[in-house]
């Protein structure tokens, strides 16, 4: 189809450039252009590129984007042309200009279903814990997208487990993406630009998980003059530098954020408080510096730091990632970016007590260099290709003791090392003037290399023999196709109708055999003992939007299919263990289910209603006789209900109240007395719920007044999380009584009552 568009076309040139925020030169992205009048047009990718083929001729185009005014430009097309555009944010111009941005009706017409972008102006609306604005949290909001318990920054997607979500911080992987064990995600809202979750019809680009794709882009930075932004809250305070490197040529933006709770330890009266330490840091930081016409460079990183000590005991752990890219424009039609990044998660535990004193760290790394291509054939086809290379290095634990008097001896896990391989091709292509398709492939390999020791396993995964492969030894591949498509059939131009389908490979797994994902959960990766999970998903939608596209409303349905599911055996025991696979089970999971979505994204109210309805299960040889078992983050109902009003130009509230049915849980259901002791007998696994989850959370921001002339704006912002006292089970623990054996309680742990918090917010 594309050789027979590339033999009848005509005389055709291209309109091409790049889409910028006229008062940063933030590159916008997904922001459109369109040919006035009719329904032919393209999108800038991630870098603010877009690109248009038309036959000659003269014609008036409309760029376009959310939240900015739109600009209409007159154009004849007897040649290529170049055409750099800035949009001006719509608050700065004139009232009566209609602002008609992208996504109010890209829900309906974009082919991509089960994919939600969200800036960080909407998730700043939303009431925040602790006063700290957090995108991981905004996501849990979202229809399909469970969370992983009170205060959790980890996510379930349709079904998927927390370690089956691609969290990609400016291309790189970002593997914990929580601080304070899960109260707070790594990522600083006032370094973030962008922010897109795909749970279906993934896009060939993306491999490597299962369930979800989040794409997180950093701000470039401020192009055309200085600027600062900050804010001193409850728990944290941030500062924010952008400034222009050259002016409309280069930019670098800096953003740090720190808790200080423990600074106000060191006044306490309790020695044991004044030598301990409780705090997080992210540092941001980013630079980017064009060329040439032709060319642009970026360079990006993220590090961040969890320290937790007290005495006798100390732990922390971290990421860190940096990420280079070089843009290159080959043509108006051809664009590339190569990417190089390096990716670490690390977490280290110890004690400095005499007799008992160890360390033990842990890691994970990431060295990838991959390379992307877009080419725009025509109007009615965008073809994308490209190749990653990744190579992985595992180090699960290095046990040593401390001092001359520790019982601890030293130890160390297996170290495992891999390459994964990604090449892939897609299309998006406009049939007609109703129906527009998506359809790629993507092939992927990954190879286990030495040295290492494999163990094999016996009928009672036992060790049965050990062989021993080599430095730099290929011991072990495996590869798959993973074919995606995508239709869109307009109905009308206010609703639509659409179908997905995407094979996905995950290669690398988490060990976590708790409801709660933790930072000291150990990846692996698969081997000849494990194969790769493998996932095929199909999901089908109706999209339609009212009274000129102010509302949107979809309802999805899904179904996913997931074959060598891996599972745990009861009691196993996942650190300190070099056979981990020996406690490993495998099998088949299957997720379903419906979700409904109605949102508003401009005006003085702004708000959005989620509703999933959904089922998790699973069926793993030698867990629960084989018998079909829930997972454990199967979670029937899940309500989510957002708003935000404007009451005037100085004060809006927010509002947020979530509802969802309590986790799958295993408890004891009876007892035997064996040798004067009582032995628990536990339900089947996952056989019963904890309580049903709901909290209530409101914010109220002032704003300062904006005189003309003055660069200086502040708020204060009042948020309370739990407003109305909901004490929401965290854990269930099952005691004994110590005067009557015989007698057994449950006992609930529960984190929060109201939490209130007010974040003092500037920006100059």
């Amino acid at each position: 189809m594309l050789i027979a568009h590339l033999i009848v076309a005509q005389a055709q040139f291209t309109v091409s450039g790049h889409l910028k925020d006229g008062s940063t030169g933030e590159d916008l992205i997904g922001a459109t252009v369109n040919v006035s009048g009719t329904t032919t047009g393209s999108s800038a990718n991630f870098y603010g590129f877009y690109s248009l083929t038309l036959p000659a001729g003269e014609y008036t185009l409309l760029y376009r984007y959310i939240g900015y005014a739109p600009l209409e430009r007159k154009v004849v097309l007897d040649k290529d042309i170049v055409l750099d555009i800035e949009l001006s944010d719509a608050a700065t111009d004139l009232k009566e200009v209609e602002v008609t941005g992208r996504a109010k009706d890209a829900n309906v017409q974009d082919v991509q279903m089960s994919v939600t972008r969200m800036s960080m102006e909407q998730i700043k609306t939303l009431p925040a814990f602790m006063g700290e604005v957090d995108v991981i949290k905004a996501l849990q909001l979202l229809p399909g997208v469970q969370t992983t318990g009170e205060g959790g920054s980890g996510l379930y997607v349709r079904g998927g487990n927390v370690d089956q979500n691609l969290i990609l911080l400016d291309e790189a992987p970002v593997y914990n993406a929580s601080h304070l064990m899960g109260f707070f995600s790594v990522f600083n809202g006032d370094a973030i630009k962008d922010v897109q979750l795909y749970k279906g019809g993934i896009p060939a680009e993306y491999g490597g998980r299962l369930s979800s794709v989040v794409d997180i882009r950093m701000k470039d930075g401020n192009a055309k003059r200085f600027s600062a932004e900050g804010g001193v809250g409850t728990i944290a305070s941030r500062l924010t530098l952008q400034a222009p490197i050259k002016k409309d040529k280069g930019s670098f933006i800096i953003s740090g954020r720190r808790t200080y709770a423990d600074l106000f330890l060191k006044f306490s009266a309790d020695e044991v408080r004044r030598n301990s330490a409780l705090y997080f840091y992210d540092l941001n930081a980013k630079g980017n510096y064009t060329l040439g016409a032709k060319d642009r460079v970026f360079l990006s990183g993220y590090f961040g730091r969890d320290v937790f000590k007290t005495e006798g005991f100390n732990v922390n752990w971290g990421n860190a990632t940096v990420t280079g890219r070089w843009n290159h424009i080959y043509n108006s039609r051809l664009f590339s970016n190569l990417t190089v990044f390096y990716s670490d998660f690390d977490y280290a535990l110890g004690s400095d007590d005499e007799t008992t004193a160890f360390s033990w760290n842990s890691k994970i790394r990431n060295l990838s260099g991959k390379l992307d291509y877009n080419y725009y054939v025509n109007s009615s086809n965008s073809l994308k290709f490209g190749y990653q290379l990744i190579r992985h290095t595992f180090v699960p634990g290095i046990i040593s003791g401390e001092s001359e008097e520790s019982v601890v001896t030293g130890l160390e896990l297996q170290n495992s090392r891999a390459l994964e391989h990604g090449v892939y091709v897609s299309n998006e292509q406009r049939i007609g003037t109703r129906i527009t398709a998506t359809y790629g492939l993507r092939g992927s390999m990954f190879q286990n290399i030495g040295a290492h020791d494999v163990y094999g396993y016996d009928a009672g995964n036992n060790v049965r023999d050990t062989t021993a492969y080599g430095t730099g030894e290929v011991y072990n591949t495996y590869m798959n196709l993973e074919p995606r498509l995508g239709l869109r059939y307009a109905l009308n131009e206010v609703s639509s109708v659409k179908l997905s389908y995407n094979r996905m490979a995950q290669y690398i797994h988490l060990a976590s055999n708790g409801n709660q994902a933790t930072p000291f959960d150990i990846w692996f990766p698969s081997s000849p003992n494990v194969k790769p999970e493998l996932a095929d998903q199909v999901a089908g939608g109706y999209f339609r939007n009212f009274h000129e596209n102010r509302w949107e409303a979809s309802m999805e349905v899904y179904y996913k299919d997931m074959t060598n599911a891996i599972d745990f055996r009861d009691h196993a025991q996942l650190f300190f263990n070099d056979n981990l696979e020996g406690e490993l089970r495998f099998g088949h999971a299957w997720s379903y289910g419906a979700e409904f979505l109605v949102r508003k994204q401009e005006g003085r109210f702004t708000g959005m209603l989620s509703y999933t309805l959904s089922r998790a299960e699973r069926k793993i040889e030698g867990i629960n006789d084989g018998r079909t078992y829930r997972a454990k983050y199967d979670k029937t109902h899940n309500v989510s209900i957002t708003g935000s009003y404007e009451l005037n130009k100085l004060w809006r509230v927010g509002a947020l109240w979530v509802y969802q049915t309590g986790g799958a849980a295993t408890f004891p259901v009876g007892r035997y007395e064996y040798g004067g002791q009582i032995v628990p007998i536990y339900s089947e696994r996952n056989a019963a719920r904890l309580p049903a989850y709901h909290r209530f959370d409101f914010s109220i921001t002032k704003a300062s007044r904006k005189n003309e002339g003055r660069r200086w704006q502040s708020e204060w912002v009042l948020s309370v999380y739990n407003a109305y006292l909901r004490h929401n089970t965290y854990s269930i623990n099952f005691r004994q009584d110590e005067d009557d054996p015989f007698t057994t309680y449950a006992e609930k742990t529960y984190l929060f009552s109201i939490v209130p918090s007010i974040t003092y917010n500037f920006k100059f």
